[in-house]
């Protein structure tokens, strides 16, 4: 554990998803005393609705941490509860919940964020999909002093992630995860022994992001093949891309741009002529989605040209 000054110093870390994971296994690895983890409250999940632990909980159980879940940090029996752990750090890492001022003031060495983005680019819940539906080829993961704002606070370290053009939400989510764990381990011991003057966020550069809609995935063939791409990867995995077809839904699970400036008609599928990339395509509003792989409801996933030896009046079709 860290010695600073003669005393050890105490966290709590409090985190939901897989992205939070890395950091939490480094703050463990790094001997840094967790005296406990906070996480949301336990959801229902598939179509049996079973109460499924959230990755950070699996984790911290299975490492004897103690875990709590509350509903909300507000109210003075929530604050107390906190502070019977007596942190001097609080460590957030997509937790869910906006902390209160009384949160906020508890720990000596205040409360730090590893949030997925460029800050002050990308404030708010969806960070990782925004950077990829605005076709950034740069993102990266900011270590910030939290403030009562939303993701408002000074900034102590940041590093930049390359987007690949084969990048979704889901892989990048992972690179980022794991870039913010590493920039957290360095961040750390020059905070805490004072090393670092935060700095201030240009609030005229701010931008923020809304949580992404179940219905969002839903295709509108009168986008341009470049938007479309960019959306097929940006919700991946969830909610996931999909149209309609002979009445049942198709997902799209991997999709390349062709043909940009070739017009015709929004939703029809062609032929695509080698050496395409993809053997089918969609005609959109501006240019054409070559479709690689892919998912009929009721089905298992499969590539295109797998899905059209089985489905031979797909070529012509018209997608709704």
């Amino acid at each position: 554990m860290l010695k600073l000054c003669g005393m050890t110093t105490r966290l709590v870390f409090m985190g939901t998803p897989e992205f939070a994971v890395p950091s939490l296994e480094a703050l463990m690895r790094g001997s840094y005393r967790v005296a406990a983890v906070y996480t949301q409250p336990d959801k229902k999940a598939g179509r049996g609705q079973r109460v499924v632990m959230c990755p950070v909980k699996q984790l911290a159980a299975s490492r004897g941490l103690q875990v709590v879940q509350p509903d909300s940090l507000k109210g003075t029996s929530a604050v107390d509860r906190l502070a019977s752990f007596a942190p001097e750090l609080i460590v957030v890492a997509a937790f869910g919940h906006i902390l209160p001022p009384g949160v906020l003031a508890l720990p000596k060495f205040g409360c730090l964020n590893v949030h997925p983005s460029l800050l002050p680019r990308y404030r708010g819940s969806s960070p990782i999909a925004t950077a990829i539906l605005q076709g950034d080829e740069v993102t990266g993961v900011t270590i910030m002093l939290m403030d009562v704002g939303l993701d408002s606070g000074p900034i102590l370290s940041q590093t930049n992630v390359s987007i690949s053009a084969d990048d979704t939400t889901g892989s990048l989510t992972v690179k980022l995860a794991q870039a913010g764990a590493e920039l957290l381990m360095e961040t750390l011991p020059l905070w805490l022994e004072g090393r670092i003057e935060p700095q201030p966020q240009e609030e005229g550069v701010a931008s923020y992001t809304k949580a992404i809609a179940k219905g969002a995935g839903e295709v509108d063939w009168q986008l341009p093949a470049v938007g479309l791409w960019r959306r097929v990867r940006a919700f991946n995995p969830w909610p996931g891309c999909y149209t309609g077809w002979r009445g049942k839904r198709l997902k799209l699970s991997k999709v390349v741009p062709l043909d940009a400036g070739k017009c015709g008609e929004p939703g029809r599928v062609i032929a695509m002529a080698l050496p395409a990339p993809a053997a089918i395509g969609v005609e959109t509003g501006d240019g054409v989605l070559g479709l690689l792989w892919v998912q009929l409801e009721g089905k298992r996933e499969m590539s295109a040209e797998e899905f059209i030896r089985g489905q031979r009046h797909f070529i012509g079709s018209l997608l709704l």
